[in-house]
């Protein structure tokens, strides 16, 4: 009795039991039946887009995306083509204005050089006038005005141009500006190691020496015993 007491089904149990079978006996479907999922599922397909609506609109936007990335692209290669040209023009234009600068480059000066030849050749034709004439001082003294006035212009002319003569003598000797030709004793009021005499002067460009002047060095006179 102990044991059947412990396995006896609930009454309400067994009512549940009866009235599913009635249910299952007059044809009804069990809410979790596969006929029901079936229904239920054909339902929400039946309310889904169709699938063919999702690939079209994905292709059409990586078309456009397509033409527009293929129009940025023909922007930008015009843009390169023209920078390419633009920089080939300027530096064609450079050479060409670097050209000119070495060509054209002393043109001022070369102005100014041809007055200075005007008045050597006056002087040349004073000079032969008067050797014709037979007066040697007249002759002279053209000679003497034109070498003056030839002088003041070509130092006119150098030094508008940035061209100036070194005056070295008196300062110490500097291998970047002097030619050293020989030694000579140091005499009065000469420091060793100073210019003593200059037999071609130096001349510079804008301050960079352009010619060195050839001078002689003092040095101390050495005693004999």
């Amino acid at each position: 009795m102990a044991a059947q007491s412990l396995w006896a089904v609930p009454r309400w149990v067994q009512r549940l039991l009866a009235s599913s079978a009635a249910s299952y006996g007059r044809g009804w479907l069990h809410p979790f039946s596969t006929a029901t999922q079936r229904t239920t599922g054909e339902d929400c397909s039946s309310e889904d887009p169709p699938d063919e609506l999702g690939p079209s609109l994905a292709e059409r936007a990586l078309r456009l995306k397509a033409v527009k990335l293929e129009k940025e692209v023909q922007d930008l290669t015009v843009r390169y083509q023209r920078a390419v040209a633009d920089s080939e023009n300027i530096r064609r234009k450079t050479q060409r204005c670097i050209e000119d600068a070495k060509i054209f480059g002393i043109q001022s000066f070369c102005k100014d050089l041809v007055e200075v030849a005007d008045i050597l050749e006056k002087t040349t034709e004073c000079i032969s006038g008067g050797t014709e004439s037979g007066d040697q001082k007249l002759t002279l003294e053209k000679v003497f005005r034109g070498l003056s006035l030839l002088e003041a212009k070509l130092k006119s002319v150098f030094a508008k141009h940035g061209l100036e003569k070194m005056t070295p003598i008196g300062d110490k000797y500097d291998p970047h500006e002097h030619e050293l030709i020989c030694h000579v004793p140091a005499g009065v009021g000469v420091q060793p190691g100073t210019v003593a005499l200059v037999r071609q002067d130096g001349y510079k460009l804008q301050g960079r020496t352009i010619r060195l002047a050839r001078v002689e060095v003092a040095v101390e006179s050495q005693r004999r015993l």
